[in-house]
């Protein structure tokens, strides 16, 4: 896995999927200020990166979660991506939305799923954790039984990994921040002296920007 965690973080930066600016910083939606910026829906327009995000996804559920009986993708970031996955294990495919449409049959979840089925998620990436894991409850709140979840990309924030582990849900990545930061350094994308930087901002994300 150390491997794949490699290669894949290295395809990310290399497609600027993943993005790091210690010295000018962006600002996420939820007002944060980052060093970093993911945004791995850009591996779509890259058949031979995509290919291998959905070829190792795929493998991940097959090793760890083989009782999977449907694919959920989280919406919107992991639409494509879970439907992909899906098609290469052959399951059936449903995604979730963060909140019901406001006309017509108002769903939340898109696609047929059963009582009792066991589901497994798919992330594009898991930040805080809240958007995932509220996937989750609603596949649970249908009455599907959430298998685990597989994302490209984690974060690693302790919150969000105390959160999983008490909604009782598995999470199996293929990269992570630690990985990225590894071959960003080997490659030059960014300098030793940002390497603190990065961790600083990944320790408490929240009040980076304040120090």
């Amino acid at each position: 896995m150390k491997q794949v965690e490699r290669i894949l973080a290295e395809k990310l930066l290399g497609i600027s999927a993943i993005k790091l600016q210690p010295d000018n910083p962006f600002t996420w939606a939820s007002g944060w200020n980052s060093p970093i910026y993911p945004d791995n829906r850009k591996a779509l327009s890259y058949p031979a990166v995509r290919t291998f995000i959905k070829i190792e996804l795929a493998r991940v559920i097959a090793e760890n979660m083989p009782e999977a009986e449907c694919v959920a993708g989280v919406a919107t970031g992991a639409i494509a991506m879970g439907a992909l996955v899906a098609d290469e294990l052959g399951l059936p495919y449903v995604f979730v939305r963060d909140t019901p449409k406001d006309h017509g049959l108002e769903n939340i979840i898109e696609g047929t799923v059963k009582l009792g089925q066991k589901v497994v998620v798919v992330e594009d990436l898991v930040s805080t954790g809240n958007a995932s894991l509220k996937a989750c409850e609603s596949l649970r709140q249908a009455g599907c039984e959430v298998a685990g979840m597989v994302s490209v990309f984690d974060f690693g924030f302790p919150h969000a990994e105390k959160a999983f582990r008490k909604a009782g849900v598995k999470l199996y990545s293929l990269t992570n921040f630690n990985a990225m930061l590894d071959v960003a350094l080997a490659t030059h994308y960014i300098k030793e002296a940002d390497i603190q930087t990065l961790k600083e901002w990944r320790d408490d994300p929240a009040e980076w920007a304040k120090r």
